[in-house]
């Protein structure tokens, strides 16, 4: 990811999801809303409930008017970590093989 290290890991989370490219942070994770064909939303909700469950992260899938729209939360609700970070790099690695970008 090329992300610097800091003391504090705010900002190193902040530094780490500045190179995702659409990728939002709110309070309540990150979010990204993708455009997909069915059989891409398919495969890629596969891809993310593997990552997800590999990462104790709790992802959340829906399909909406021809778009993917994904939500990558803590477990227990709490701040942003790591994890939804990678999480999040994880997925758009698949959504770039599975779209051919």
């Amino acid at each position: 990811m090329g992300a610097v290290w800091r003391r504090d890991q705010t900002d190193y989370l902040t530094d780490a999801l500045s190179q995702l490219t659409g990728w939002t942070r709110d309070l309540r994770g990150l979010r990204r809303t993708l455009t997909l064909d069915d059989s891409q939303h398919r495969e890629l909700a596969e891809h993310i409930t593997v990552y997800a469950d590999a990462a104790e992260v709790r992802a959340q899938v829906r399909r909406l008017d021809g778009h993917t729209q994904i939500q990558l939360c803590t477990p227990d609700g709490g701040p942003l970590t790591p994890n939804e970070v990678s999480l999040a790099a994880r997925i758009e690695a698949a959504y770039g093989e599975i779209t051919n970008r």
